[in-house]
């Protein structure tokens, strides 16, 4: 059986507000630690059928990376839903939200740059 490790390292500030965030996988070919701005981790624990939540991000983060982030997240948990269930059309409902968050993020920002 094969295993990989995977490393988070996360350094706080004295608020305890993430200063930077890296991550390294023991199975890829690079040994250097990736930097990352934000993260979004969950686990499924199947005792309490709850899911485990983790989202962190740092001081630098700006709010167009974060809708931009939180789109690609959710295009991807569509694809993943689809490819464990195919369940076609909830996937693509679940990805239709995401186009629609991420273009009312964007006329949102247009509406405050104007308002400027």
């Amino acid at each position: 059986m094969q295993s990989s490790r995977i490393e988070i390292q996360v350094t706080l500030d004295q608020q305890r507000i993430p200063e930077s965030i890296s991550w390294q996988a023991s199975d890829t070919p690079v040994s250097d630690p990736h930097a990352a701005k934000a993260m979004l981790l969950s686990f499924w624990d199947q005792q309490s059928a709850t899911s485990l939540q983790m989202d962190l991000w740092t001081k630098e983060m700006r709010m167009d990376e974060m809708a931009d982030f939180l789109y690609q997240t959710m295009m991807g948990m569509a694809d993943s839903f689809e490819r464990a269930t195919h369940l076609t059309q909830l996937s693509t409902q679940l990805k239709s939200f995401a186009r629609q968050f991420i273009e009312e993020f964007a006329h949102t920002q247009q509406q405050l740059s104007s308002n400027s």
